[in-house]
């Protein structure tokens, strides 16, 4: 989801450096009939965003998971979730 999120910030005119984007992942696995289940993956993006950019990169945020490919491949089989922590520089 993260390579989603920053081809919908570029689309936008938002080059963010590889410094600048990040997402830290965790995923759930529960037992199911004596088999580890990856059910849940949430995923905290860290953004240092240019200033005066906040609402176009919480526009961007919040249609990424429905773009992602990987996010619709999981859809119905793992809950996937997100947070994102935004500064923004200037």
């Amino acid at each position: 989801m993260l390579g989603t999120l920053n081809g919908a910030l570029e689309v936008r005119g938002i080059k963010l450096p590889a410094e600048a984007i990040r997402a830290e992942a965790e995923g759930v696995n529960e037992l199911r009939e004596s088999m580890p289940v990856l059910t849940r993956i949430h995923l905290k993006y860290v953004l240092r965003v240019p200033a005066g950019s906040r609402e176009v990169v919480e526009r961007a945020l919040a249609r990424h998971q429905e773009k992602c490919p990987t996010a619709q491949s999981l859809r119905g089989a793992v809950e996937v979730g997100w947070q994102a922590e935004i500064a923004e520089e200037g």
